[in-house]
């Protein structure tokens, strides 16, 4: 995702965003991993791991709900914000931005649905 701007460096185990937070904008990974980690009844579970060129945060843009997740840098990283309008902006210069947003947040919907289904079927 080519937004331009600079990002934000982090450290090694830094938290860039936290859950139960409120937020207004997404992330876009410019150099390095971060991890998705969710409390769970005070323990942390890793959900995910993004890297390079990868984006989270982006509920944050559609509904005004909390931050379901933490999101702490594994390693360096370079991390760039970007606001509802300068997203809109980016999809008004380049309309096949909001396609491959949604291609991508369609198979992370997929790749849990398919995390989940072996638990559905013991019940």
């Amino acid at each position: 995702m080519e937004l331009g701007g600079l990002g934000k460096q982090y450290k090694d185990g830094e938290v860039i965003i936290k859950q139960g937070d409120t937020g207004n904008c997404m992330y876009v990974i410019q150099a390095g991993e971060v991890e998705v980690i969710k409390d769970n009844e005070g323990k942390e579970v890793r959900l995910a791991l993004r890297k390079e060129g990868d984006f989270f945060g982006e509920m944050a843009l559609f509904s005004r709900e909390v931050r379901s997740a933490t999101i702490r840098a594994l390693g360096d990283a370079k991390i760039l914000t970007v606001d509802r309008k300068n997203l809109l902006k980016s999809i008004q210069k380049d309309p096949s931005l909001a396609f491959r947003i949604i291609e991508t947040l369609s198979k992370r919907i997929r790749d849990l649905s398919e995390e989940i289904a072996p638990y559905k079927a013991d019940k």
